[in-house]
């Protein structure tokens, strides 16, 4: 099969695209041909060699949908010819999914959306896992008031869909008024242009100066401060983000909880797999009721393309997912 192959860490130059052998099948396994694959930020850095992908040379590629091709014996609730979906490979001890064939751990994926392309299915698994994650974690329900910041970045535009599809009343940040709009065709009920208003005055406007009861910060580092700032007494924070230096004397003021959401975890400790797959079911659920949808970039990447993706993706100028086309399966 082809696939593209990481030949050492670093820039999108080192992907080269090399014929191998067809991947193994294993115990609690099934083997799927690729139709579309998604690109993530957490791609590029495994890219650049954040210690957790596989062993150079390596298979990179965390998100894909395409076809069961074969289904290890032990595997009962998959068959040849499904179409499935999800996040399940490209780190340590993982085959990626930037090539024609996976195998990935039954427990990681779940069957596609019956209302979604293949290429619209690919785009899905992680940012949406991570923002239903970081709300289960936070709690959510119907009428509270949740803050997204990110609104209409790759987790932040499935947050505010699932926000919403729980009941709750959604503010996002946002950088221009473009972005306000997106974000309002997604569901936010109020956009903030992080820019051009600061915290204290968007908490007035928005949340009778309190703060909201959610907030889901998609950006983190140093942007954690503006979420204590603008989170009420007792609420929840969930960040992607925590790698920064804070001062905590808001979250103690406050008696905030903060929820740290990595969700590759399950991939690299074995641990909780199944609840992924459950998460995606769910989730396809929702896309098939037409309460969640992804955003896709303009521009079209193959297999042979894929260091082009990579690059399009680290441009900033990507408006939706960045998404590899692999194969024309239907």
């Amino acid at each position: 099969m082809r696939a593209q192959i990481l030949t050492r860490w670093g820039g999108p130059e080192n992907f080269k695209l090399t014929e191998v052998p067809i991947p193994s099948l294993k115990p609690g396994h099934v083997r799927v041909r690729v139709a579309a694959a998604s690109v993530n930020p957490v791609d590029t850095k495994i890219r650049n060699g954040l210690p957790i992908g596989p062993e150079l040379p390596a298979i990179l590629g965390c998100d894909f949908a395409g076809i069961v091709e074969a289904v290890s014996p032990d595997v009962t609730n998959f068959e040849v010819g499904e179409a499935v979906y999800g996040c399940a490979g490209g780190v340590r001890g993982q085959g990626g999914s930037l090539a024609e064939l996976i195998v990935a751990d039954a427990n990681l994926i779940a069957r596609k959306p019956k209302i979604l392309s293949m290429r619209e299915a690919a785009a899905l698994p992680l940012v949406s896992i991570t923002a239903w994650e970081g709300f289960e974690r936070a709690g959510l329900t119907a009428g509270q008031q949740v803050l997204i910041h990110g609104g209409v970045g790759g987790v932040g535009h499935v947050a505010v869909q699932l926000a919403k599809s729980v009941g709750a009343r959604v503010a996002a940040t946002v950088s221009s008024e473009e972005s306000g709009r997106l974000a309002i065709s997604l569901g936010a009920d109020e956009t903030i242009n992080y820019s051009s208003e600061i915290v204290e005055a968007y908490v007035k406007r928005l949340a009778g100066g309190k703060g909201f009861d959610v907030v889901f910060d998609t950006v983190g580092g140093n942007n954690l401060a503006n979420s204590f700032k603008a989170t009420r007494a007792n609420g929840q924070i969930a960040t992607t983000n925590a790698r920064a230096t804070q001062d905590l004397s808001d979250l103690h003021a406050k008696g905030l909880s903060l929820h740290v959401v990595f969700m590759l975890l399950p991939m690299l400790t074995g641990i909780g797999r199944a609840r992924h797959g459950k998460i995606l079911a769910d989730l396809a659920a929702k896309a098939d009721a037409g309460q969640v949808r992804p955003l896709i970039d303009r521009e079209h990447f193959t297999l042979e393309t894929t260091p082009q993706a990579h690059r399009r993706l680290e441009s900033g100028q990507a408006i939706g997912k960045v998404v590899i086309d692999i194969a024309a399966l239907s």
